[in-house]
């Protein structure tokens, strides 16, 4: 089967009608990488300031922008202001910093990010209120009274069902994660701490400079379990002990958080990524199950 990825791959769309308009003079385009949402160019203008330019054909990206508006608004993470978004294109600010973080930027992601999870939802509801993306493929936010319940119907099994039917996992496997779905209730506190999430922490998505996070890239922002969070940074080793040590002085982390649940909350990225990437990722969450049921 060919990967999903293989339909995420746009032509880069005219800038300069959409330049004109925002009277904006560019005397450089670089190109800086492409991935399964879009190509992303560095745009140096006349007066010798730099933008970011992402384009799509695929997706939606005035969703990214509203993404990162919510976390201005909302907290103090260092996220890049959108400029002007319309579906194809999203102009933003030039943040600085190399990809990833060691060491002191290891603790300062952590105080940033104990600083977003104390951000709540003020009717302690799961979700938000626009649905948006996670990499290119829907996400669906609509609000839930309960923990469970949310992470069961709009995430677990939409994505279950979006993996089984486009031949990303099999047949037996999605029953299993219909298994799974089933005991929800018995897996996950009920009522944890509603608390605004960016949703894609990787190393791709972290810059950083001088021991300092400069920036943090493509939210997918929503009011969640913050135990989500932190299982995705584990996923992919986006942070070590360093960043769970100072975390947890902020914001204790549960013991079943490392023996369980961060588990089962990986379980959602890697069927994105079966999804996104083909079927290599069904073992590893084949595996995941056989520690959950």
């Amino acid at each position: 089967m060919g990967s999903l990825l293989d339909q995420y791959h746009p032509s880069v769309p005219d800038l300069d009608a959409l330049l004109q308009q925002l009277n904006l003079t560019c005397t450089r385009r670089t190109f800086i990488g492409s991935g399964a949402s879009g190509s992303v160019l560095r745009l140096t203008l006349i007066d010798g300031s730099t933008l970011i330019a992402k384009l799509s054909t695929s997706t939606d990206l005035t969703l990214e922008a509203r993404g990162l508006e919510l976390l201005a608004n909302h907290s103090r993470l260092p996220v890049p202001k959108p400029i002007h978004a319309t579906r194809a294109v999203l102009l933003m600010q030039d943040m600085p910093g190399a990809s990833g973080a060691s060491g002191e930027a290891e603790e300062h992601a952590a105080a940033l990010l104990a600083d977003l999870h104390a951000v709540t939802e003020p009717q302690a509801r799961y979700g938000l209120d626009f649905d948006n993306l996670i990499g290119p493929l829907p996400q669906r936010n609509t609000w839930a009274p309960s923990w469970p319940a949310f992470f069961r119907d709009h995430r677990l099994l939409p994505m279950t069902h979006a993996a089984a039917r486009e031949g990303a996992i099999s047949a037996a496997l999605a029953t299993r994660l219909e298994r799974l779905a089933s005991i929800l209730d018995e897996r996950l506190p009920g009522n944890p701490p509603a608390t605004l999430i960016h949703g894609d922490i990787w190393s791709g998505n972290v810059l950083s400079h001088d021991g300092r996070i400069t920036a943090l890239l493509d939210p997918s922002p929503y009011y969640a379990h913050a135990e989500v969070e932190l299982a995705f940074i584990t996923l992919f080793s986006t942070f070590g002990q360093r960043f769970f040590g100072r975390y947890g002085e902020r914001r204790p982390i549960d013991p079943d958080f490392w023996t369980t649940r961060r588990h089962l909350y990986n379980i959602y990225p890697l069927l994105v990524h079966a999804r996104l990437f083909g079927e290599s990722y069904a073992a590893q969450i084949d595996r995941t199950l056989d520690l959950l049921l």
